[in-house]
């Protein structure tokens, strides 16, 4: 079967994805809050065209192709699947046919590849409607994501990735939306592996932290950001309270795993976005994470909270933090919790208490 894939086969980058992105135009109009029993018709509704053309799994999974090449891999056993799985694996067939081939990366069609995923605009509808695509082509659409958020052309003088400037510059709702990902369980942990990946630099944070709802859907311009103004807290990153307190444990952890993300590997910004936001903050992260009856996310949290305040970065915002009655009575209340593991992690933030009270 391997030579019903080969190179000659493939189409180019440009008209592949041209190609995906009509298909995805006709998904993007199917509603986001339909049945799951009718997600499968409607994405196999999505796909009708003409006879003999590929689906937009196939077309996914050849654009991963072009971006990591098999590089040699050998043929692995089929696994027990569920009947989903086999009726994903019939839109599928090139993700089971081309494991088998021996395929090496073309650095030019890789750079064809990323130029028409960001000329075509395809990144948007991609992030937009993740949540109705099949399990293997979210998976694929997940490293998409991911190799355009790390590729650099080996010519180009730009230190930041090419897909990257072009968010920043042009499409800052592609973040937005990979943050939306979070709103359906099929989708929320490859937009999250996708955000952990787009984390790595300042000005994609920026974007989630200073996000704010507006009624004209504007996006928003870093240059335009003034960080000495209060949020509104409508912004993107507040729906992460709610997406780590109010859906299932995976998503929920997951989500958790994005915010600390934020507010861990960003320290000058998050510390100047804590110090103006405190008194919106803080009593959302107290009543809805430290206070969560979620154990995981409730010790995750007081974990986070005994980072943040032990930063140099945020010096100014745990003197406010550790001054207040009311917190001291939060921490006394988890030290006299059952759980040891709670005591423990409480434990670190009392400590940082006393250490301020003896200075």
């Amino acid at each position: 079967m391997a030579f019903l894939f080969s190179r000659s086969k493939q189409k180019a980058p440009l008209e592949l994805v041209r190609s995906a992105k009509e298909t995805l135009q006709r998904l993007d109009k199917i509603p986001s809050n339909v049945h799951p029993d009718c997600k499968r018709l409607l994405f196999l509704l999505a796909n009708k065209n003409r006879k003999g053309d590929e689906t937009l799994a196939q077309k996914l999974a050849q654009m991963k192709l072009i971006l990591q090449g098999t590089q040699g891999q050998q043929a692995q056993a089929p696994k027990l699947a569920t009947a989903n799985e086999i009726a994903d694996a019939l839109d599928r067939e090139i993700e089971e046919t081309h494991k088998d081939t021996e395929t090496e990366t073309i650095p030019e069609q890789q750079f064809q590849l990323i130029n028409a995923l960001i000329s075509e605009d395809i990144l948007l509808l991609l992030a937009t409607n993740i949540h109705k695509l099949p399990f293997e082509a979210r998976k694929d659409t997940q490293f998409i994501f991911s190799s355009a958020f790390r590729y650099k052309h080996p010519t180009a003088s730009a230190q930041d990735p090419i897909a990257l400037h072009h968010i920043l510059q042009s499409r800052p709702q592609i973040v937005v939306a990979l943050c939306n990902g979070y709103d359906h369980r099929e989708s929320a942990m490859p937009c999250g592996s996708v955000l952990r990946e787009a984390l790595k630099y300042d000005a994609v944070a920026a974007l989630i932290l200073y996000d704010e709802k507006n009624d004209l859907e504007q996006p928003l311009n870093l240059a335009d950001v003034h960080t000495d103004k209060p949020s509104s807290g409508e912004g993107v990153f507040w729906r992460f309270f709610d997406w780590i307190t109010k859906t299932n444990f995976d998503v929920g952890t997951d989500a958790f795993n994005t915010f600390r993300e934020i507010l861990s590997k960003h320290k000058e910004m998050v510390a100047t976005y804590l110090e103006t936001n405190y008194d919106l903050f803080f009593p959302k992260y107290n009543q809805k994470l430290i206070q969560s009856e979620n154990y995981v996310i409730k010790r995750q949290s007081i974990k986070l909270l005994g980072e943040l305040l032990l930063d140099r970065a945020n010096y100014n915002v745990m003197t406010k933090y550790v001054d207040s009655g009311d917190h001291l009575k939060i921490c006394m209340t988890l030290l006299k919790d059952d759980r040891k593991m709670i005591n423990y992690e409480a434990f670190h933030v009392f400590k940082v208490s006393c250490d301020h009270f003896q200075e």
